[in-house]
C-alpha cells in the first residue's frame, strides 16, 4: 500500500509527463484511470500538492492550472522547442521550461508596455539573446499570496 507521499509523487509525475507529452494537463479522471485508482483519491492528492505549492489548481476545482514552470493553459510566454510549444506562467517560468527540458528554445512574448514582439533565445542552457528588462512587480516572497495573478 502506498502512503500519501508516494501516491502524491505518482500523481505529480503523471501530471508532468502528460503535460509534456500532450501539451495539456490531465483531468483528475484521466489521472485516476492511468493510475488505476478512484478519482477521489487523485483529487485528494492534487489538493495536497496544491497546498504544498507543488502544483497550482484552477480556483475552486481539482483541475491543474500550473505545474511550474509549465502552464496548463496558453499564456503570453510561448516556449518553442523544434515543432513543439509549451507555455510558461511568466518569463521566469518560460526560461525554466527550457532549463527543465535541457534544450535550446525560443521564448516569444509581447512587451507588456508596447506589445512589440520580444524573442529570448536559450542555447546550451545559457541566455544568448534577449532584449528588454525583466521586471517583477511583486517581490518573490509574495508570489504565493496569489500565484495565478502575480
Amino acid at each position: 500500500m502506498l502512503d500519501d507521499f508516494d501516491f502524491d509523487t505518482r500523481v505529480r509525475l503523471h501530471v508532468y509527463y502528460h503535460l509534456l507529452g500532450s501539451g495539456r494537463a490531465p483531468s483528475p479522471a484521466e489521472t485516476a484511470s492511468a493510475l488505476g485508482t478512484p478519482v477521489q483519491q487523485v483529487e485528494a492528492a492534487l489538493g495536497r500538492l496544491h497546498d504544498a505549492h507543488l502544483l497550482v489548481l484552477a480556483p475552486g476545482t481539482s483541475d491543474v492550472w500550473m505545474a511550474n514552470p509549465l502552464s496548463a493553459i496558453p499564456t503570453a510566454f510561448e516556449v518553442d522547442v523544434g515543432e513543439r510549444t509549451w507555455y510558461g506562467n511568466c518569463i521566469w517560468d518560460a526560461m525554466g521550461v527550457a532549463a527543465m527540458l535541457g534544450v535550446n528554445a525560443t521564448i516569444r512574448t509581447p512587451c507588456p508596455d508596447c506589445q512589440e514582439r520580444l524573442l529570448v533565445r536559450v542555447e546550451s542552457q545559457s541566455l544568448v539573446s534577449a532584449d528588454g528588462v525583466i521586471h517583477f512587480a511583486v517581490p518573490a516572497r509574495q508570489w504565493w499570496y496569489d500565484i495565478g495573478y502575480t
